[in-house]
């Protein structure tokens, strides 16, 4: 049988234009869980220098991106420090310039609004050119059409695109949105995520929903019996 593929690669296949991002990123205030990509024909190891802009740590806020994520070439995440000054009737950063404007003025990172941290969920596809703007949260699931401007907050398992980007549909029914998020199939071990692949590629969802809730109710029974012999 053939390996598993390792998340702790830098390169997961030969053609070396996807990388595992967790691998290359440096900064302390962005987090990357296994297995997602981001994918560019130039250098997708320069993910961090040039697909996360301006972002001072200092400052603040984080950018956190699930598990199995698709990140297409030319995504970008505008981090927080990228704003101006709003809440006075001047939004040009006089400090930034220093000398005596620095000193008539209040710190520049002090006078930003704080969005907080942009958080993206698990098994997202983020679209070719899109743009996510600071404090967004992206559920799990949810696809990002290409050279979308993503502004607001994103439900799970929901499509979304335009700019500013709007909800196109639903990917899935309510109840099969919600045995996925209760599955959580991206938790699971290597081992039995990939003897679940068959499922999670399979078109036919009427037999899918069955098969998630047998799981669940495997699962359910499980916990019980676990806690009744505590």
């Amino acid at each position: 049988m053939n390996s598993i593929p390792n998340p702790n690669e830098v390169f997961p296949n030969e053609y070396r234009t996807s990388c595992f991002l967790k691998n290359v990123i440096t900064a302390p205030n962005i987090f990357v869980g296994d297995y997602t990509y981001y994918d560019d024909p130039v250098d997708p190891t320069a993910f961090e220098r040039n697909n996360v802009l301006f972002n001072w740590p200092e400052f603040g806020d984080c950018l956190r991106i699930g598990k199995f994520c698709a990140i297409a070439s030319g995504v970008r995440f505008i981090m927080g420090s990228a704003n101006h000054r709003i809440s006075s009737i001047s939004t040009y950063p006089f400090h930034v310039f220093g000398g005596a404007w620095a000193e008539n003025t209040p710190p520049h990172l002090s006078q930003l609004p704080f969005k907080g941290d942009t958080v993206v969920g698990n098994d997202v596809w983020i679209g070719r050119e899109s743009v996510i703007m600071p404090g967004v949260k992206i559920g799990n699931g949810a696809i990002i059409a290409a050279y979308s401007v993503v502004a607001k907050d994103v439900d799970p398992y929901t499509v979304v695109g335009g700019n500013p980007a709007r909800p196109i549909k639903k990917r899935f029914d309510e109840e099969l949105i919600s045995l996925l998020l209760a599955l959580r199939w991206w938790d699971f071990t290597p081992e039995k995520l990939t003897n679940f692949l068959p499922v999670l590629c399979d078109d036919n969802l009427e037999v899918v929903r069955g098969k998630l809730k047998q799981m669940l109710k495997h699962r359910e029974i499980s916990n019980e019996s676990k806690a009744g012999r505590r």
